[in-house]
């Protein structure tokens, strides 16, 4: 089961104690994937245009706890009515009123991933995003991730207005506010994993090249020194160039602060390199 059917499998068990956010999120799966049509008799069905049992099962939850209403039953005038007068028109985005309270706010998110979401495989990157049919249904999606201090953008897609989101924490906010809290905490796992090998991946990259800067320089001021001894011979240096010669030549692979401690007296990190600069300018001389 990919990750995302797994969260969207957390929020359908997911059950608001209150019926006015029973009602915002059953607003957010009708105006979402939600359908109804009249029967020659006059009755109406209705229904959820979904793939994800799970949805369909919220759905038809909702709907028998805030209206009573059991799975492939038909419903009267009066009984549609009632749904119309407290969801309002499906073509539209969902009414304002339902959504006063922040807690009803959360409820519709939940109910709008659970309909048109879909969120990538954390382990390979992070992406979630909330397809919708139309600019307006998208911009209020847009406002209630904002509401909450979550950036969503959007982008058209063909024929569809796609609410994505990119970043890793603004992702790990969402599945906070619509309460998917085991979602949440296996997403943060790994994102932390990944955090961790991206710093070690880092820090080996700097040390490697770290290393191959040293090793480098090491060969250069070999080769300088090399250069020097065959034009002339290191006992035309002075006793602290020769000495400092002497001493690179018998410890190659070295560091500044290990050449040092070879010398005698010990000279610092920066006395190493103004001499090793020395052998380097006298080793020009001789090349012109």
């Amino acid at each position: 089961m990919s990750f995302s059917q797994n969260v969207k499998e957390e929020l359908g068990k997911h059950m608001s104690p209150g019926r006015h956010c029973q009602l915002a999120e059953l607003a957010a799966l009708l105006h979402f994937c939600g359908q109804y049509g009249q029967e020659e008799d006059g009755t109406y069905l209705v229904g959820f245009q979904t793939e994800n049992e799970t949805v369909a099962k919220k759905g038809f939850t909702l709907l028998k706890k805030t209206f009573n209403i059991k799975t492939g039953v038909k419903l009267s005038a009066e009984q549609m009515q009632e749904i119309f007068l407290k969801i309002g028109d499906l073509e539209k985005p969902v009414d304002s009123l339902l959504l006063k309270n922040a807690c009803c706010q959360r409820a519709f998110l939940r109910g709008a991933f659970l309909s048109t979401g879909s969120i990538s495989d954390p382990a390979k990157g992070y992406h979630l995003e909330f397809v919708c049919t139309d600019a307006e249904k998208a911009a209020q999606i847009q406002e209630m991730l904002h509401n909450f201090d979550i950036e969503g953008k959007i982008v058209l897609r063909k024929k569809y207005h796609v609410v994505y989101l990119k970043e890793g924490e603004s992702i790990v906010d969402l599945l906070n506010v619509c309460e998917a809290h085991v979602a949440l905490m296996e997403l943060e796992n790994l994102r932390i994993l990944k955090d961790m090998r991206n710093s070690i991946n880092r820090r080996v990259n700097c040390e490697a090249a770290n290393i191959t800067k040293t090793v480098n320089a090491a060969t250069r001021q070999i080769e300088d020194i090399e250069y020097i001894q065959s034009h002339g011979g290191l006992g035309m240096l002075p006793d602290n160039l020769r000495e400092m010669a002497e001493v690179r030549l018998e410890y190659p692979d070295a560091t500044l602060k290990e050449l040092g401690e070879y010398l005698n007296p010990p000279v610092g990190k920066s006395g190493v390199n103004h001499r090793l600069q020395k052998l380097n300018e006298i080793a020009e001389r001789l090349k012109k």
